[in-house]
């Protein structure tokens, strides 16, 4: 099969290579999907390059996390009927080396979702990881009807899906975002207010709309850079569930000013989501899609040949939406 990989850890044009490698099989309880598209996550770039003292642990690996395409074989104890079906996939680099930037990837079969026919193979590569660690955020400490939700990074991928799930779930939701390009970009994923978090009259603007009682749930993209603000707006026994802490890896917990006001912080990591939970995210994802109830910016397709090119535009920060590599 043709596909991308690297075998050591380095920028993406020093250590991407593109290839020949044998075509996988699947053991028993998986599916081999025939790729269509791969979408190129922060995770699969970070990994990559060895940022936060990742290290290779597998002697080759091929990057991706997320993908869409049809599945053609299936391994024993999964039915043929699902030979054909066209499905997206998600965490195809957790338990292995072989993602899904590769013109097949092999996956538990709990792993490719059906992919409605209203849905194109672009627009399931883009779910995955930022979909489901949205879903988590919001839901995983009960329902958000009638609550006020904070996201921060709302024109990410994980806060672009965060606040359409919280906006569908009846929250009113509210989004920080810099650039008056990313501002927009919340404001059209269904965000009530948006609010640059650069502006010292944040927090101020922020609890001028939630009145006294405050933000009971945030979504974070950077915990220990987004803390002061987050303790200025969160209401009493309100959440932060944060998927990342890049700016500052090991921040200061100001114990008694969370204490006082009983405030729950969970880490959500979408790999080490309970079976049960990440079913349910799953379900959940999948119906809303089928409704056309979700949108998927997608910043910009590329062909397998320029994987390193996707990988430099996603370690930019700089696009907004999606990057996507067609196989």
């Amino acid at each position: 099969m043709r596909a991308v990989w690297y075998e050591a850890n380095g920028a993406a044009e020093d250590v991407l290579r593109i290839g020949e490698l044998p075509d996988p099989e699947p053991p028993p309880g998986y599916v081999r999907v025939r790729v269509a598209v791969s979408g190129v996550n922060p995770r699969d770039v970070k990994r990559r390059s060895g940022v936060g003292g990742r290290t290779m642990t597998e002697p080759l690996v091929i990057p991706g996390d997320d993908g869409a395409g049809v599945i053609d074989r299936v391994g024993s104890g999964v039915s043929d009927a699902r030979l054909g079906e066209r499905v997206w996939v998600h965490s195809a680099t957790f338990s292995g080396p072989s993602g899904t930037c590769a013109e097949f990837v092999v996956v538990p079969a709990s792993h490719a979702l059906t992919l409605p026919e209203n849905a194109d193979f672009g627009v399931g590569a883009c779910l995955g990881v930022p979909a489901l660690t949205a879903y988590r955020c919001v839901h995983a400490d009960g329902p958000v009807d009638g609550s006020y939700v904070l996201v921060t990074g709302g024109a990410g991928a994980v806060g672009h899906y965060a606040i359409e799930f919280a906006k569908h779930a009846g929250a009113t939701v509210i989004a920080t975002a810099s650039t008056p390009e990313k501002q927009k970009s919340a404001r059209a994923a269904g965000a009530d207010l948006v609010v640059d978090y650069r502006d010292p009259g944040a927090a101020e603007r922020i609890t001028a709309f939630t009145g006294p009682a405050g933000v009971h749930r945030i979504v974070d993209v950077d915990f220990g850079a987004n803390l002061d603000l987050s303790l200025a707006v969160i209401a009493v026994n309100g959440t932060i569930a944060t998927y990342s802490s890049n700016s500052r890896p090991d921040p200061i917990l100001p114990f008694y000013s969370l204490m006082r006001r009983s405030i729950t912080v969970r880490t959500v990591l979408v790999f080490q989501t309970p079976e049960r939970e990440l079913a349910a995210a799953t379900s959940a994802v999948s119906r809303l899609l089928s409704d056309g109830s979700l949108t998927h910016p997608i910043a910009v397709r590329l062909p397998l040949d320029q994987a390193a090119k996707a990988h430099n535009l996603v370690e930019s920060g700089k696009v907004i939406g999606k990057v996507l590599i067609h196989i």
